[in-house]
C-alpha cells in the first residue's frame, strides 16, 4: 500500500513536470510555426494596431471605417473617454471571466481559480478599451493590411461576439479595469484557447504573418514589426 501511495504521488509529479516544461516548449513550437509567410505589406490599406503589457495582447482598430462602425458592436465605444474627448480607437481582447472581472493583478489571482483554469478552463468574455489616437510604440505596434484583410479580422472578431435578438442592446459589464468595459463572448477560455492564441489565429484567419499557436503574448509579438521613428496610426 505504502509503495502504490509513493507511485501514485511520483506519477502525479511527473505530470505537473511534463506540464510545466512541456506547455512552454509546445508554446515555443507551435509559435515559431509559420502561417502566411508569404504575405508582404501593403503600400496603401487600412492601419490597425497589434498591443501588448508582456502578459496579454489585444487588437487595436479604428472605432469608424467604411467598412466596421464598431460602435454598433460595442456600445461602450460610443462614449467620451474620462478626458472628455471621444475615441478613435478601441482594443479588442479575450479572456477568462473571472479574472476579467475579479482579479485586479497577478498577484491576486487565487491558486484554485488557476488550476480551475489549467484543468477544466472558464467562460470568456472581449474586454474593450478606448482610445484618443494611440502612438506607435515597442507596446502597439501598427500594421498596415489591405481592405480585404481588414474586413476578414472584422469578420473573425465578430465570430466571438454573440448574436442579439432585434432592438436589444448588448449587456456592458464592469471589471478589473473601470475604463474598460467587457461583453459576453462565445466559446471557452482554455490552456489551449488562450487570451494571446485567441488574437494570434484572429489575425491569421486575415491572412496576416503568424504562429501556427501562441498561448504566449511574445508568440504573437515576435511576428509584429517594432514601429520605425515615422510610423503613425490613422
Amino acid at each position: 500500500m505504502k509503495r502504490r501511495i509513493i507511485r501514485g504521488f511520483l506519477g502525479v509529479l511527473a505530470m505537473l513536470a511534463m506540464v510545466v516544461v512541456g506547455y512552454p516548449v509546445a508554446a515555443w513550437v507551435g509559435s515559431t510555426i509559420p502561417q502566411n509567410s508569404d504575405w508582404t505589406g501593403p503600400d496603401t490599406g487600412m492601419d490597425i494596431m497589434v498591443e501588448t503589457n508582456g502578459t496579454h495582447t489585444s487588437i487595436v482598430v479604428p472605432i469608424v471605417s467604411d467598412l466596421k462602425d464598431w460602435r454598433e458592436t460595442f456600445p461602450s465605444a460610443a462614449r467620451a473617454v474620462p478626458s472628455g474627448e471621444m475615441p478613435t480607437h478601441i482594443s479588442i481582447g479575450y479572456g477568462e471571466r473571472e479574472v476579467f472581472l475579479d482579479v485586479p493583478t497577478w498577484g491576486d489571482l487565487e491558486v484554485s481559480t488557476a488550476l480551475r483554469i489549467a484543468t477544466m478552463g472558464g467562460d470568456s468574455l472581449l474586454r474593450v478599451s478606448h482610445y484618443v489616437r494611440p502612438a506607435p510604440s515597442e507596446h502597439h505596434r501598427p500594421l498596415r493590411i489591405t481592405h480585404d484583410q481588414y474586413a476578414q479580422l472584422v469578420e473573425a472578431i465578430e465570430s466571438a461576439v454573440p448574436d442579439l435578438p432585434p432592438d436589444e442592446s448588448r449587456e456592458e459589464l464592469r471589471g478589473t479595469y473601470v475604463d474598460d468595459a467587457y461583453y459576453d463572448a462565445l466559446g471557452d477560455y482554455t490552456m489551449g484557447n488562450t487570451c494571446n492564441s485567441w488574437v494570434g489565429e484572429r489575425l491569421a484567419e486575415a491572412g496576416i504573418p503568424m504562429g501556427l499557436w501562441t498561448p504566449f503574448a511574445g508568440g504573437v509579438m515576435k511576428w509584429i514589426p517594432e514601429p520605425s521613428d515615422d510610423s503613425t496610426v490613422s
